[in-house]
């Protein structure tokens, strides 16, 4: 079966639709009993490009910057730096965010709308409006639409799923059980059914995670069986809603009690449609189905092995400035970089080019979103035009690197234990040191301002945002032992 085209052929409608068609896509789920294997498209069909590096040429919008965004972050792909882009734009133009009462959102479970800080169903006339949804979560349309406006920017970032599952094996080993019982990674792929039990604590971390930090139902034997002691259930299963191709979210033929229902092309069908009750489920069209789903939703999907080259789209999709997606990498565990980069490039060793393939074989789903969506973003940069780019992001690069040289000491990321400032000190989680940064001394006060912005790790930023939309409202009268107190 050939890829979809990168081209949205649906659109999303309002919040009020979405419940005409609850329970579609569960149906799917519970038909699959005759499941094929896993996902079959080799690793050496997908074409990974080298990034460029030539003369820089800013670019710089002509159009209303987009603020109304809505980022699904997902695990272990960049998205950490991501959200550092977002906190900082937000936190500089005074935006609103949608915050999580802790740090996530009730993740593993899905999103629930009633988790959002500040969050009131009926709005109650004195509700200000969000305007960005960034932190973990696990996705949920028709909660994500009770809270932000359904003229929302949607984008996420996936990751190739054999660095990705470099990364998770190395972070969360002592949280999902399949990782704890393994002796290494290379073990665990090995043999992986003798760790992983669908449903077991922490395991949803241990095979295609993006599947399911995307919100989308798994096949019967993929899912928590009956009697697991802690399966990561949800009280409502994810509901996915697409609208016939030509339709969008402001479409005025369109009343609220229009018809949901999912739509896509396969290759050889001659463009007729497909529903849930005609889908081959003993191919891929299942998988293709809920990628059809996600193009009708994100607008778009960044791709971590051209991180670069993924911001210069984003820039250009919201109409920022090419400052605005000028950052440093958050949350990055040393050594991981060069991991990632060993995954996307033809310098493996055998035992390597093993691992991969392993990987990306276990993790069949994660795999199919990858490929799709790598394709997409090169059919966008196509469109974008290849110099233009090549030009914007060697001026990205160069206001980077710029940037860190202003900032840091050594202009670079920095070792956890030479982080005296616990503002700027990441959160140690994992086998491997999560590396944060050192700000130079004597910077003026705007340099120290935009600095501080740059390398506030994202825990401490979203409590820098909390206490900014949530002020203490009353004062509490300090206890004498708190005067007398050294």
């Amino acid at each position: 079966m050939g890829p979809l085209s990168p081209t949205r052929t649906m659109r999303l409608w309002g919040p009020r639709n979405l419940g005409v068609a609850l329970g579609v896509f569960m149906t799917i789920g519970f038909a699959l009993q005759f499941w094929g294997g896993p996902f079959q498209r080799r690793p050496t069909e997908l074409q990974l490009r080298q990034p460029w590096a030539i003369a820089p040429r800013p670019a710089v919008p002509s159009c209303p910057p987009r603020q109304h965004l809505v980022f699904l972050k997902t695990h272990k792909s960049g998205s950490s730096s991501v959200l550092s882009l977002l906190h900082r734009y937000g936190d500089r133009h005074g935006l609103r965010f949608a915050l999580p009462a802790r740090y996530q959102f009730g993740y593993p479970r899905l999103f629930q709308a009633s988790r959002v800080k500040g969050y009131h169903p009926q709005g109650g006339g004195t509700q200000l409006p969000f305007h960005i949804l960034c932190h973990h979560m696990r996705f949920n349309l028709k909660e994500v639409l009770q809270v932000m406006p359904s003229d929302s920017f949607f984008f996420s970032i996936v990751r190739d799923p054999a660095a990705l599952a470099r990364s998770a094996f190395s972070y969360y080993k002592s949280t999902s059980s399949a990782f704890r019982k393994a002796p290494s990674l290379a073990a665990f792929l090995a043999n992986p059914r003798a760790f992983y039990r669908p449903g077991a604590r922490g395991d949803h971390y241990a095979r295609n995670l993006l599947w399911f930090d995307f919100g989308l139902p798994f096949p019967p034997e993929m899912r928590a069986k009956r009697g697991n002691s802690h399966p990561p259930r949800d009280p409502k299963p994810p509901q996915l809603h697409v609208l016939p191709s030509g339709t969008g979210p402001r479409a005025p033929t369109l009343g609220p009690n229009a018809l949901f229902h999912p739509v896509f092309t396969v290759a050889g069908d001659h463009g007729q449609t497909s529903s849930p009750a005609s889908l081959d489920l003993g191919s891929s069209s299942f998988i293709q189905w809920g990628l059809a789903w996600l193009d009708s939703i994100f607008d778009l999907v960044l791709v971590a092995e051209y991180f670069d080259e993924s911001l210069v789209l984003l820039a250009d999709a919201l109409c920022w400035g090419l400052d605005d997606v000028v950052g440093f990498m958050h949350n990055a565990q040393a050594g991981g970089e060069q991991g990632l980069r060993a995954v996307g490039n033809g310098g493996l060793t055998a035992e390597d080019r093993q691992l991969t393939a392993r990987a990306r074989a276990w993790n069949n789903l994660d795999w199919a979103l990858y490929v799709h969506f790598n394709r997409s973003l090169w059919a966008r940069i196509e469109q974008y035009g290849q110099s233009r780019l090549e030009s914007a992001v060697a001026e990205l690069r160069a206001r980077r690197v710029a940037m860190a040289k202003r900032c840091l000491v050594g202009g670079e990321a920095s070792d956890p234990k030479y982080i005296s400032d616990r503002r700027f000190r990441p959160f140690q989680f994992g086998s491997s040191k999560v590396l944060g940064y050192i700000l130079r001394s004597g910077l003026s006060p705007q340099d120290q301002e935009e600095c501080e912005r740059l390398a506030t790790p994202e825990l401490q930023y979203k409590d820098k945002l909390d206490a900014k939309q949530f002020p203490p409202t009353v004062s509490l009268p300090l206890k004498t032992s708190r005067l007398l107190s050294p």
